[in-house]
Formats: C-alpha cells, structure tokens, sequence
C-alpha cells in the first residue's frame, strides 16, 4: 500500500510539473518576437562580439546595460581585444541595435 501512494504521489507531481512547463512555453511563444534582422554590417558586429569578447570572459546580454552604459565598456574592452575604430565600430552597432 506504501509504494502505491509513493508512486501516485510521484505521477502527480510530475503531471503538475509537465503541465507548468506546456503552460510556460505556451505563455512565451504568444509573445510578439522583438529580435531585429541583422544586416550583414550587423552581422559581422555580432561575429567580432561573439569571437573576440568570448576568448576572455562571459558574453552579456546587450539588454543588460543600457548605451550609456555601454559607451565606456565597449572603448575599454576594444582596447583590450585590440580592435581598430571600425571593428569597435561594428560592434557598437549590433550593441545599440539590440537594444
């Protein structure tokens, strides 16, 4: 009687958890999608952002900081990763256009 309810309390629990998580995926993909088309110019930003800024720590979601915010990070961290003013360029642009 004992591995009865064990076991029926554990498909109860996992019929509650299955059904949260439809009812999640369901709330999310209702959502408008806010993800802007990447030209090729922000294309080739997003390429540097993701190869040279990985090769040392984490990437942030740009959301994360706001432009004014990201100003002095992106002058600093290109120094650092060694871009020239158009591939800091570059990777401003796809910053601010995921903002």
């Amino acid at each position: 009687m004992k591995n009865i309810l064990i076991l029926a309390g554990l498909a109860l629990f996992m019929v509650a958890c299955g059904s949260q998580k439809t009812a999640a995926v369901a709330s999310t993909t209702t959502e408008p999608s806010k993800t802007v088309a990447l030209t090729p110019e922000l294309e080739a930003g997003k390429n540097m952002y993701e190869n040279n800024c990985a090769k040392c720590h984490k990437l942030y979601d740009p959301k994360k900081f706001t432009k004014e915010e990201w100003a002095p990070i992106l002058v600093r961290m290109g120094k650092k990763a060694k871009l020239d003013e158009t591939q800091l360029a570059s990777v401003t642009d796809y910053i601010h256009s995921q903002l």
